[in-house]
């Protein structure tokens, strides 16, 4: 029997329960179940999603042997995404089963993509040694247009969460290139690693990819990220002045504390993983420099941070520091009421999430955001979202409009506060 390589493996059972009650892995405060009522415990998700992919994808070559590509592209997508659930769950170098998986994902993904009404390239960026994968998604015309530079989250890859046959970024008239960065999807099968920092040289190296590309206007280049991808994001846009704006939502910008020790297992282990470490120690030495307190500052591109008012992973007086720093046109999203993915329900009317992302990057790119620009909106539910008004603090009693006098003179009381 081997030894459990984390002080917190031996959590694990608890993280099981949480599966059999919930259908999560994470983010437990959400109601929607991630897994159906098969899956319950941790090492059952690769085989029980394995079967769920596979009928998406049975489904999908049945439709497209009767001629309905259509309907065999979505289904396609769909068993992507099942795919990419069965193989995240495994963090374990040459493993044949993740191996297999993953390769599953990425060709359901192709499938689909090869649908698509307008192109979707695999492309292979060269990075250090090796090469980043990306799939770049090109608006139609092959004429020069503005292109978004796409980092998805930790438990996210490029394939995943972005519809490409309903590309939100496409419609608006940009590209979009959605990348594999260290330690993500196709870089892990290559044992490429993720480090403190190398994400920003992943940033330039795919922006000189895009500079060599016809279709790409580069005076409009922006950077996108969710979760885990708002921290690279911000680190692609602090490092290159080619990025022009930068949006990212469900913030993850450090100290890193919060993910890696207070949450779910699942993060911390799959992170090491990612990271090639499997020392706690190492690891933990660099999770404690992973902070863009150091780097916000030279975010000087119109920059949009959304993120869930009561964010676990990243608690709103983290990401109000971040924030703070960055000395570019800013603008601020707190969603009330919400945790770490906050594009779901009500909040955004419904609306594909990545679309206001697409809108506010469009808007930026054509310059509506210029120095000292500094908007700060608390989004509520049932409200008009993004064009919701000006909140003058995002804490009580000013978010309700109320002005803040100190303390009264009867909480004073006659000798006042001690010293």
């Amino acid at each position: 029997m081997s030894n459990t390589k984390r002080e917190r493996d031996n959590q694990h059972w608890i993280m099981d329960w949480l599966i059999k009650q919930t259908g999560r892995y994470q983010n437990y405060a959400y109601d929607a179940k991630t897994f159906p009522p098969e899956v319950k415990s941790y090492k059952m998700i690769p085989r029980v999603m394995e079967r769920y992919g596979r009928h998406r994808e049975g489904m999908a070559r049945a439709a497209e042997a009767a001629g309905h590509v259509e309907t065999a592209a979505e289904l396609y997508f769909l068993a992507s995404e099942k795919y990419r659930l069965a193989q995240h769950a495994i963090y374990e170098d040459d493993n044949k089963e993740k191996i297999y998986l993953h390769g599953k994902q990425l060709e359901c993904y192709l499938k689909a993509a090869a649908y698509a009404p307008n192109s979707v390239e695999l492309v292979e960026i060269p990075f250090e040694d090796n090469y980043i994968q990306g799939f770049l998604h090109l608006v139609p015309g092959g004429k020069k247009a503005p292109t978004v530079v796409f980092a998805p989250g930790m438990d996210m890859t490029k394939e995943s969460t972005i519809n490409p046959l309903h590309h939100p970024f496409i419609v608006r008239g940009m590209n979009f290139l959605s990348l594999d960065g260290p330690g993500k999807g196709t870089s892990n099968i290559r044992k490429m690693h993720v480090t403190a920092d190398n994400y920003c040289k992943v940033g330039t190296a795919a922006i000189d990819f895009l500079s060599q590309r016809p279709e790409v206007d580069m005076d409009k280049i922006a950077v996108s990220g969710y979760s885990f991808g708002s921290y690279w994001g911000m680190q692609m846009a602090a490092a290159d002045k080619r990025v022009k704006a930068i949006a990212t939502a469900a913030a993850c910008y450090g100290p890193m504390t919060s993910i890696f020790e207070e949450e779910t297992p699942h993060f911390k282990q799959v992170f090491m993983y990612m990271a090639g470490i499997e020392d706690e120690a190492q690891f933990d030495e660099m999770a404690n420099q992973m902070s863009l307190d150091g780097i916000a500052g030279d975010v000087t591109c119109p920059c949009l941070i959304i993120s869930g008012e009561y964010d676990p992973l990243a608690p709103l007086d983290t990401v109000l520091d971040v924030y703070e720093r960055v000395t570019g046109p800013k603008e601020l999203w707190v969603v009330e009421d919400e945790f770490h993915t906050p594009r779901h329900g009500e909040t955004f009317g419904g609306a594909d999430f990545y679309g206001f992302l697409a809108d506010w990057i469009k808007d930026a790119l054509n310059g509506k955001y210029q120095a000292g620009w500094d908007k700060r909106i608390i989004i509520h539910k049932m409200s008009e979202g993004p064009y919701s008004g000006v909140a003058p603090d995002v804490s009580l009693p000013e978010r309700i409009g109320v002005e803040y006098r100190g303390p009264t003179k009867e909480q004073l009381g006659p000798a006042g506060i001690r010293k």
